[in-house]
């Protein structure tokens, strides 16, 4: 098959710290070079892939990030080849999705982000200016405010369980991964780990004004020798931070469609402590792969039934679940059926 996997453009692939869509992405793309299909990898050209490469811009334009200009011509550059491919794989956003209804190739766009309140509006605008639209959900609960959406498939993300080694000895600290939002909840994270009496260790990104912004407001006044913001780290340093905390908390309080963070933890043996928002029931299974809880101030009392939970079960239902050959082997279903439609 002849595959185009069209990446933001933001970050290059696979990210050197933030960006999980584009760590989705690059386990995608040589997935589907491995399986020996025909694949042009759409993204900055600082990316690292087996796929054949096709670029724009040398290295990610990061600071312009949410910019239509940039974002445009990078599109462009993969729609323009369209008629080359069987199938195009876009990742990017409603820009990609909208601009593909101009093509007579299939054009296979995965949902990143969560579909409620205008959001999910727009998604609908653009279904229906774009009759051809073909869907992929990270998560059946991410469907739930548009299940009307032309959906194709449910294709839950993976990881490369090979650069997240399994560590089963746990230190006696907290670790919060994520950017500085609201949503994400690191304030909730920080009230847990005093609560608790506990370390707390915090790495996210914190680059836009609202991050910014809500860390000098919840997070910068709660730092001391117990509350550690570390900023943006390495995947090497990210991997150490999950393999020594004693859980990692996930206190969001949004639909979060995915959330790449708990299977990471698991990956290293590390229990998740998660509150019932969103994807989280389907990522983690109450008591066997991590714990979820229905308030974060539940999160200290549920710290004992995390400890009990065995590491290397944790790891093992990583690798039943959450394996890269099993992603790569839905979004090959789904193109199919993308095809089978035109």
């Amino acid at each position: 098959m002849r595959i185009a996997v069209l990446s933001p453009v933001w970050f290059p692939v696979p990210p050197s710290g933030y960006g999980g869509i584009e760590w989705i992405v690059s386990l995608l793309a040589d997935g589907l070079a491995d399986a020996e299909h025909e694949v042009t990898l759409f993204a900055s050209g600082d990316s690292r892939t087996r796929a054949r490469l096709g670029s724009v811009f040398e290295t990610a334009p990061s600071e312009w990030i949410g910019h239509t200009y940039w974002e445009l011509q990078h599109a462009l550059r993969c729609l323009e080849h369209g008629s080359e491919f069987d199938v195009i794989s876009d990742h990017t956003g409603m820009l990609g999705l909208t601009l593909g209804g101009l093509l007579e190739t299939p054009l296979v766009h995965t949902v990143h982000g969560p579909l409620d309140g205008r959001p999910g509006e727009v998604y609908e605008q653009i279904c229906r200016v774009v009759p051809s639209a073909h869907l992929i959900s990270i998560s059946m609960n991410q469907r739930r405010p548009r299940p009307e959406l032309p959906w194709i498939a449910n294709c839950p993300n993976a990881l490369d369980l090979s650069v997240y080694p399994f560590q089963p000895q746990k230190g006696d600290y907290f670790l919060f991964l994520g950017r500085m939002s609201p949503d994400k909840g690191c304030h909730r994270a920080i009230d847990v780990a005093i609560t608790a009496g506990l370390p707390l260790k915090i790495a996210g990104k914190r680059r836009e004004p609202p991050e910014i912004e809500y860390f000098e407001q919840y997070v910068r006044p709660h730092l001391s020798s117990q509350i550690e913001y570390l900023g943006e780290v390495t995947h090497g340093e990210k991997v150490e931070l999950l393999q020594d905390a004693r859980a990692t908390l996930f206190p969001v309080e949004w639909e979060e469609p995915f959330g790449l963070v708990m299977v990471e933890s698991m990956a290293c043996g590390t229990p998740v402590v998660a509150t019932r928002y969103g994807a989280v029931p389907e990522v983690i299974d109450d008591g066997v792969s991590g714990i979820v809880v229905d308030d974060y101030r539940e999160m200290v009392g549920a710290l004992e039934r995390a400890d009990q939970l065995d590491p290397l079960e944790l790891r093992r239902i990583c690798e039943v679940r959450y394996a890269p050959e099993r992603m790569v082997a839905d979004y090959l279903t789904a193109y199919a059926e993308a095809i089978d439609r035109r």
